[in-house]
């Protein structure tokens, strides 16, 4: 795995996906040394399961410390930190993480405990985690969900869990973009695996999940978030931590230069079936047996459209879904390939957000 390579597989069985996207990118050449210490810092800001869309589900944790373990990796730990005014070990607590950490013999690691270390980039100076700065090989778990300050997080943003609450005030005082790019230029992961299942549609904190039953992994953060945001229906400049991040050398996100590698089609997916704010989005979709990533990448092309007031013009349901792959209907309009014999179709399996919403305004 190189660090243009995007992959990807669809699925509802964390543990499965994420096996499959360890073999596929083979981890363990990548580490190495057996000896190296290996930090896992999945997203726990608030202590809550993992349906609500807001934290990391806990058998990706488990399946790559499985695959470690096999491989002959014992110097592992899990390493993370809740927002300002929760608690992490309630966190660890409602994820079974106790369990986890008595099962295979990894510490956890709560950062508002820890030791810091005070690191300067770009005039701002932050307290980051003494055991994430000292690992040797650092795989962040972040969950790809909006957010109501940043619009979305992804990479990038996970990272913040590796400061103190100081730091976290701090970097709210400064408007959150600057200071994550700068936190990255300090401590970047050196592998990133997106819990991209179904995250929530708006905020940090979950409630309102989208189904989209897929994850993904790379090497770069920046391009791992410059995916992410298309994939939510995101121009880069929409996130500014994004370029922020490039500039100062932390990576490249560049999707044209991207290799996006599938292992497995979203065909095999349930079908998708929002609920709350997502449930009002679907209302202009005509769906028929869909794939979770696609349906999911509609939801979120739909809620771009809507913030710019411009739902409104969608004028026609959009269809969507496996059922139509045998329809012609010139009055019809849809997206993804099982729609191409409509009159207007967006293909793509799954196409990205940021392309449907492109797709949607020329309807208009």
């Amino acid at each position: 795995m190189n660090r243009h390579d995007i992959l990807i597989t669809y699925g509802s069985e964390p543990k499965t996906m994420t096996r499959a996207l360890l073999e596929r990118m083979d981890l363990a050449a990548m580490i190495g040394d057996r000896k190296a210490s290996i930090a896992l810092k999945p997203n726990l800001v608030v202590a809550v399961t993992p349906e609500g869309g807001a934290t990391t589900h806990p058998q990706i944790v488990v399946a790559i410390i499985e695959y470690l373990q096999e491989h002959g990796f014992n110097h592992i730990s899990i390493v993370e930190s809740a927002w300002v005014g929760d608690s992490t070990k309630e966190g660890f607590k409602v994820n079974g993480y106790p369990k986890i950490s008595r099962t295979y013999q990894v510490p956890l690691i709560d950062v508002k405990d820890d030791a810091y270390i005070h690191k300067t980039v770009d005039g701002i100076t932050m307290e980051v985690s003494k055991t994430i700065l000292e690992t040797d090989f650092l795989i962040n778990l972040p969950v790809l969900k909006g957010h109501c300050q940043t619009a979305m997080t992804c990479a990038l943003k996970n990272m913040k869990g590796c400061l103190s609450d100081r730091s976290k005030r701090m970097f709210h005082t400064l408007g959150l973009h600057r200071p994550i790019a700068a936190l990255n230029k300090v401590r970047s992961a050196d592998l990133v695996i997106v819990d991209g299942i179904n995250g929530d549609l708006d905020f940090e904190e979950g409630g309102n999940p989208v189904q989209t039953n897929r994850m993904f992994a790379c090497i770069d953060s920046v391009l791992c978030d410059s995916y992410g945001a298309s994939l939510m229906g995101f121009e880069r400049k929409d996130i500014p931590y994004i370029g922020m991040a490039e500039a100062l050398g932390v990576g490249e996100g560049d999707l044209d230069k991207a290799e996006v590698i599938q292992l497995n089609q979203p065909s095999d997916e349930a079908p998708f079936h929002p609920t709350g704010r997502a449930g009002y989005l679907a209302k202009h979709t005509n769906a028929d047996s869909a794939c979770s990533a696609c349906y999911g990448n509609l939801i979120h092309a739909l809620k771009r459209l809507d913030e710019v007031n411009r739902l409104k013009n969608v004028k026609q349901q959009i269809c969507i879904g496996q059922g139509y792959k045998q329809v012609n209907d010139p009055s019809k309009v849809g997206v993804g390939i099982c729609t191409r014999g409509l009159g207007k179709s967006l293909t793509g399996c799954p196409p990205k957000a940021i392309d449907m919403i492109k797709f949607i305004k020329e309807l208009e």
